[in-house]
């Protein structure tokens, strides 16, 4: 059965390591028969969440910034994939802005399927504990969506190093897999 798979990316780096390794990603989707379209949050003008709750009444984001963009990729989505780069111990500031906006769907989309894939120049995996603790409550916890996986690129500092990583074959076999 064909899926819509919705990757969204996180890093201010355009044509980083973290796109390669949600191209890769993209790549075995779409191998595997899957409608893939990509979000680069990276690059989005998206605002804070200002926690004025409107959203608890309309269903959506007040604020008219490029998170509307997303928002029917979102509601088609079967699968969604969380792509960032390891900052300070967490995903990237760019991809946060998006989650933290997820409150204003209140349960309405039908995304059944989750995936994270991150890189960071860090060589120990464990940096990335915390994130992927993170990543797990907010997926698995609060929004219920089944994880598939988690891919991390660890020691994956220079721009393009994830063209050569494991972790890129990694993420098109966790793609091909869905």
């Amino acid at each position: 059965m064909s899926k819509n798979v919705l990757i969204i990316t996180g890093s201010p780096r355009k044509g980083g390591n973290t796109d390669i390794l949600a191209g890769a990603f993209a790549d075995g989707a779409c191998q595997a028969g899957h409608s893939v379209e990509i979000f680069d949050a990276g690059q989005a003008s998206i605002l804070p969440c200002r926690a004025c709750d409107a959203c608890s009444k309309t269903r959506k984001c007040v604020f008219d910034d490029d998170f509307q963009k997303l928002v029917p990729m979102l509601r088609k989505a079967d699968v969604i994939v969380l792509a960032s780069p390891l900052y300070w111990y967490d995903v990237s500031a760019q991809l946060k802005l998006v989650i933290d906006k997820f409150k204003s769907f209140a349960g309405d989309l039908h995304i059944a399927e989750s995936v994270l894939i991150m890189c960071g120049a860090v060589a120990e995996k464990e940096r990335f504990d915390g994130a992927v603790q993170v990543y797990k409550r907010i997926t698995e916890g609060s929004l219920k969506w089944h994880d598939r996986g988690v891919v991390i690129a660890s020691g994956c500092g220079p721009k393009g190093a994830a063209e050569s990583h494991p972790a890129r074959e990694e993420a098109f076999k966790l793609g091909y897999s869905l």
